[in-house]
């Protein structure tokens, strides 16, 4: 069995040189390679100069994701791959450089990795992981058409993957699990849609009685544990941005503050006619700037029903008062949350109905995220704002019945030809709603389709070849099973579903 897994290794690895392809996912962007495979000492070691914990962190991970197996090896073998950054700057955004370079040379024998700094090392040690392959029958850790000589950065700087822990508690332990899996697809921000109407599980120290809304006393997350997710995720190159969605979505805050909503028996969205309501927003973004170091906030915005403020006497009289329109009272609540983000040192990101109901009338520093139409995007780009893409009818994970190839067709730019409006499509994220997935079934609800739009997001413009994508694609999913990533079969035309009989990984 283990000759016959081997043999389907190296076809692949054939095929990929034939059609000019890496055996990487992402596809890097630019590469050259030869015939020659080389093998890998049994004592290799990764190496470098830089005092990084980080790093060396990083080093310790890879070498158990790497060298599962002992080995033998005999002959001329690569000994180590030698790293170095540029900078010993950590600081992880929007305008972090994660460009690498990776050398590989067969005479002699030798391996370096350079980058801007250690996120892109990171990047680097991922590709170079995807390249070693076991040799069963040799006894070997080898890698295959060396030399390599890969030049890769990414496409867009924000490319990421959502996970709702409201509609079901997701623990920390399965969310390190998505981390690790994002950070194998070189995904880098983790949209971490904490808390929604149904539960309110995160911890707030200011305003303790918030965490009355979690569905039980042993599904929450403490103040700590939010500060190990951040940190956990930034060891990977992963920055976390938290989402607290208003004045919509907002039910759960009522359980401990019923104050800030309408009614007992009508509570959201929030109540926008007293301070309360606003003083309770500031002070728990405050706190969460201490929680959540990054400089953008998720303020979510979307599907805001607004029956409640007219149903509700004290309200309605408010906007009455003011001479308000419903629309108009959603406006000033935008507009206070977006102040207060502003006065916490955050930038505001909406979703896309904050920019369909307003337009012009933002301040121009936000975001907006587009989920309901992907045409929208083109619109909020040509009026100046800064867009993220995910829209819903491909982009969203828990559509089950959309096939990886429609992720890999959804490309950013589509609409989108004026290069200075280009600069303002940041990039885009797929998004796991939470109403069907626990930690049960989120791998592989994710994973694979997630790596398709992972690489529409890394890869050249014109990487978008279905067959050979998904012989890369086949070999990813087993290398995420490899590693404890409960991928699905690759081929599902409902995801998450299981394998439908005896078979091979790389043929799923």
């Amino acid at each position: 069995m283990f000759t016959f897994l081997f043999a389907l290794c190296f076809i692949s690895a054939a095929n990929f040189a034939a059609g000019a392809q890496a055996p990487i996912i992402p596809q890097p962007m630019q590469f050259d390679m030869g015939q020659t495979t080389l093998t890998l000492a049994s004592n290799f070691v990764f190496n470098s100069s830089s005092k990084s914990s980080t790093l060396v962190n990083a080093f310790e991970r890879y070498k158990s994701l790497i060298f599962s197996h002992t080995s033998s090896p005999t002959g001329t073998m690569l000994g180590s791959l030698s790293v170095t950054v540029d900078s010993a700057d950590e600081n992880l955004g929007l305008d972090t450089d994660e460009s690498y370079m990776l050398k590989i040379e067969t005479s002699p024998a030798s391996a370096e990795l350079h980058a801007a700094n250690v996120y892109g090392a990171l990047h680097g040690l991922e590709t170079f992981s995807q390249l070693v392959m076991y040799n069963f029958t040799a006894d070997a850790y080898q890698i295959s058409n060396a030399p390599w000589n890969i030049n890769d950065k990414p496409r867009f700087p924000y490319r990421g993957l959502m996970i709702d822990t409201s509609r079901h508690f997701e623990p920390i332990r399965a969310v390190k699990q998505v981390l690790d899996a994002m950070a194998y697809a070189k995904l880098n921000v983790l949209h971490w849609h904490v808390v929604d109407s149904q539960s309110f599980p995160l911890q707030s120290v200011k305003y303790p009685k918030l965490w009355d809304g979690a569905y039980t006393g042993q599904e929450r997350f403490t103040i700590d544990d939010a500060k190990d997710v951040v940190e956990y995720a930034r060891q990977r190159g992963i920055w976390v941005l938290v989402e607290f969605d208003m004045p919509g979505h907002a039910a759960s805050w009522c359980v401990g503050y019923p104050e800030i909503c309408p009614a007992p028996d009508c509570t959201q969205p929030l109540n926008p006619a007293t301070n309360a309501t606003f003083d309770l927003i500031e002070g728990l973004l405050q706190e969460m700037t201490g929680v959540f170091p990054n400089q953008y906030i998720h303020l979510g915005g979307d599907e805001v029903n607004t029956n409640c403020w007219t149903k509700t006497p004290s309200v309605a009289a408010w906007m009455k008062s003011q001479n308000f329109t419903t629309d108009q009272a959603y406006m000033y609540f935008i507009e206070r949350a977006h102040k207060i983000a502003h006065d916490v040192g955050r930038i505001p990101i909406n979703w896309e109905e904050v920019f369909n109901h307003f337009g012009t009338q933002l301040d121009k520093e936000s975001i907006i995220h587009v989920w309901l139409n992907h045409a929208t995007a083109a619109k909020i780009v040509a009026a100046g704002y800064r867009c993220i893409l995910s829209n819903s009818d491909v982009w969203y994970l828990d559509h089950l019945t959309v096939t990886w190839e429609k992720f890999y067709d959804n490309d950013p730019f589509q609409g989108i030809s004026d290069p200075n409006q280009q600069k303002l499509m940041l990039g885009g994220e797929v998004c796991m709603w939470g109403e069907t997935v626990d930690p049960s079934d989120i791998d592989q609800t994710i994973w694979p389709r997630a790596a398709a739009a992972a690489e529409r997001l890394w890869s050249p413009q014109d990487v978008t070849d279905h067959d050979q994508f998904l012989q890369r694609l086949l070999a990813f999913r087993c290398l995420l099973n490899r590693r404890g990533i409960k991928a699905a079969p690759a081929n599902n035309t409902q995801a998450r579903s299981a394998p439908h009989g005896p078979g091979s990984c790389y043929k799923q």
